[in-house]
Formats: C-alpha cells, structure tokens, sequence
C-alpha cells in the first residue's frame, strides 16, 4: 500500500503527455444566468471574476482565428470553447465547485486540483481565479483541444519549477492520469469528474489519487437510468436496481452517491455528501463527496427504497429488513403495486453547516443575497432548507397530491403554510418546482389539498 503525505516530492515523475483522441461534439447554445456585479478582483488582467455579471453571448470584436471560436464570458473571465464540447448551463454546476473549492482551501492553507475532464478548460480557470487554487493539472482525452485550453489557461501565469507551476495541461484518458498521479504518489485535494453520461468507471482511479480527506466532485447525465427505464444498466454502473418513481431525479443523485459508496467501501473509504445538485438540462446530476479513511458505520444510510402506487406512501428498508418489505395499506401482504428501488443513498442529500458556509461565501462574492435575486441564491437557500435531517428522502408532487384528492393543484405557499401549522417539516425542492419534501404522510396531504379547496 502506498502512504500519502501532503506534499509530492520534488523529484516526483512528470506525466508523459500522451493521448487519446475522443469526438468533439458542436457546441451548445448559450443561457442566461443573473448576478450582480461587485467590486473587482486584481489576480489577472482586466478580469472581475468572482463579482461580475454573467455574460454568454459571442463577442462581437473577437479576432478570427484559423479554428473555429466561440467566445463566451462567464463570471468576468473571457474564454474560447473553439469545437470542444461545452454546456453554459453547466455554469451554477462550476459555481458550487468553486465556491467548495474556496472553502476547502480557507481551512486546508492549500488547494491542488485535477481536472479529469475539462473540455475548453473554464472551469480550471475559474478554479485557478477564484478559488486561487495552488496548482490545477487540466487533463482532457481530446489532443484537438490543446490549443483552446492552454490559451484560456495562459491569462494565468504558468509559473516554472515544482514549487511554483500553477498549472498544466495533459492530453490523456481519465482513468490513466488518475493512476499515474497515484502511482507516482501525486495526491489532489479535488478531483473533478465532469463526465457525460455515467462516471462510475472513473471512481476507483479518482479516489486512488485523492489525498485523505480531499473532495471528489462527481457526475452523472444519465436520466434514462435514474428513471427506472434502464435498472439492468444501474445495476452495472452503480450496483443499483432503479425502478420508475415519481421522485426519479432524486433517485439519480442518490443513485450517484450510493455508487461511490460502495467503491469506497471496498477501498476502505468512507464518503459523506456535502451538497447534491440536479438541473434539468441534460439532466444533469452533480455530487461534492468528502472522501475519508474508515469503515462505514451501522447507520450509513445504505439501503432500498419502496413506493406504493396505491397509497402513494414511501419507505426506506435496510438490508435486515428484506424479504420483509410490504406496505401498511396492504395489510403487511406482498402487494403488486409496491415499487422497490436499491441498494442507494437514503441518508441527506447535503450538509447542512456546509452549505450554510457556502452561501456565506456566495454572499461575500456578490453571487448571492436578498438584493440579488440570482439563480444560486435560490438554490442554496433551498439546498439549506433540504438539508434539514428530519426530512425524508423523495419528494411529494402536488400535481399527484390533487390527482389523489381529486381537486384542482392548491398553491404551493398555503400547503407548505398548512403543513407547518399541522407541526410536520416541510422544504420546498431544488428538484422539483411544485414538488414539497415534507414528513407528513400522502393520506395527510390529501386531506389537507381538499380543505384548502373548501
């Protein structure tokens, strides 16, 4: 076994700079998100990163180059996407990155990143800006992306020597510079796996080359799967059986985690989420892990996961419980319209402390704060909201809840009022807009859609 220390040594192997070629899908359309601008950051030139308005449109005096550009902006940083494939909705994605990213280096003193697959490289960027990473390795298995990359990356100065280099770029698969940073014992604070489709071949490599304690920023873009219509296809990935449930993007990010879990486990790690986030687009399913050295306890939140199309009740099974699992409404009998899905993550989706000092930092930056109204400061606000730990796991749709009680859809601001009064807990989802997690069960809420409408 290899034992990781906190430095590489200065006559650590350089990784060869090999590479495999992969297919460059065409870059997509570019969508608005809102912040507003703050006072400027002086790390690079001409740049306000962290505080200025976001902004994807192509910029019109751009000089043409032989490739083809695609500018873009975002946060204040200028960047080229060239033919690289590249999601500008993915921006909030990158956000909570660095916003991670910043807080880790607050408390650690240091920050060194590999970024397993960066496309055009924003997000190495941003991490090199914003979060004032010590040094980022920016890995991708496209050799046609190298000039684009390395040009976004040149508004930071490289630096030299082992000491000083804050960046740099290899062209090679995943899987293989993650096992060449661990054999050469080059250990990263943050991984990050921005991956399309399933990232569940990525795991072992990744956190073979996290240093103890480190961040594993992980993906997934597989809604087919999360939504049951593929349970032989989790099975393989992830080492869970998805059926379809009402709450099916929920299930995807606690598919995700519940899959780097067991990796881990057979490695000896611990991981506990910090923050789980899911955006339609895509869709796209993202989870910041912390990744530690120990046994998982008797109460790791690892189990399965039924819901009953009659009653529209959920429940949560564990492991000793199997061959056990029925529905009160059936009279504890086997019953064909109970939908069982695991084994998957059942515990919270986030930390409550740290997204709470997420947002804290949101707010420092000018991303976020009642006078700002953007995207994120919704999100993380609903995030700390979801993190309470006496909420379930799922969520409860109200569109479901009237086709029970046979009403039209009650508003969602006097459910969650009505709730509250009733003393049951009650969160607004960052999954579903006209979606409730709450505690009180499917009969209660029905009950309680049909004296609003009276």
């Amino acid at each position: 076994m290899i034992t990781r220390w906190v430095d590489p040594p200065k006559n650590a192997q350089r990784i060869p700079a090999m590479s495999l070629a992969l297919a460059s899908p065409k870059t997509l359309s570019p969508f608005s998100f809102l912040c507003n601008p703050n006072k400027p950051n002086p790390q690079i030139h001409n740049l306000i990163p962290k505080f200025a308005t976001l902004n994807h449109n192509p910029l019109p005096d751009s000089s043409p180059i032989d490739r083809k550009s695609e500018q873009q902006t975002e946060r204040g940083l200028k960047f080229d996407t060239g033919e690289t494939f590249f999601r500008q909705e993915s921006a909030t994605g990158r956000d909570l990155g660095v916003l991670a990213a910043t807080l880790y280096k607050k408390s650690r003193g240091r920050l060194r990143i590999l970024d397993a697959l960066c496309g055009c490289g924003i997000r190495s960027l941003r991490y090199l800006v914003e979060a004032e990473a010590d040094f980022v390795l920016v890995n991708d298995g496209n050799v046609e992306s190298r000039d684009v990359i390395t040009a976004n990356l040149s508004q930071v100065e490289r630096g030299s020597g082992e000491e000083e280099e804050r960046w740099r770029v290899t062209l090679m698969d995943a899987n293989r510079i993650m096992t060449e940073c661990y054999l050469n014992r080059d250990f990263y604070d943050l991984i990050d796996i921005d991956s399309f489709g399933s990232d569940s071949s990525f795991l072992r490599s990744a956190i073979n080359a996290l240093r103890m304690d480190g961040l594993l920023y992980v993906t997934s873009t597989d809604g087919f799967s999360s939504g049951g219509r593929r349970p032989q296809q989790t099975l393989a990935a992830y080492g869970a059986y998805v059926r379809p449930m009402p709450y099916s993007n929920e299930l995807g990010l606690r598919m995700l985690i519940g899959g780097v879990v067991r990796v881990a486990s057979v490695m000896g790690y611990r991981v506990t989420p910090l923050f789980s986030y899911y955006s339609y687009h895509g869709p796209v399913f993202r989870v910041m892990l912390r990744v530690i050295r120990g046994k998982l306890p008797d109460s790791r939140h690892y189990g399965f996961i039924s819901y009953c199309r009659d009653c529209g009740n959920s429940q949560e099974f564990s492991w000793e419980e199997l061959g056990r699992i029925c529905c009160p409404c059936s009279d504890s009998k086997v019953s064909m319209s109970l939908v069982v899905s695991g084994p998957l993550w059942t515990g919270p989706l986030h930390d409550t402390s740290y997204i709470t000092d997420m947002l804290t930092l949101a707010k420092e930056w000018g991303w976020a704060g009642s006078d700002t109204g953007t995207d994120l400061d919704k999100l993380l606000n609903t995030m700390a909201a979801e993190s309470d730990p006496i909420l379930p796991f799922g969520f409860i749709n109200l569109d479901e809840v009237a086709s029970r009680a046979k009403v039209n859809s009650p508003a969602l601001k006097a459910v969650v009022s009505a709730l509250q009064k009733e003393g049951y807990a009650v969160s607004r989802s960052h999954i579903e807009s006209n979606a409730l997690k709450t505690n009180c069960p499917m009969s209660e809420c029905i009950r309680i859609a049909q004296e609003l409408q009276q």
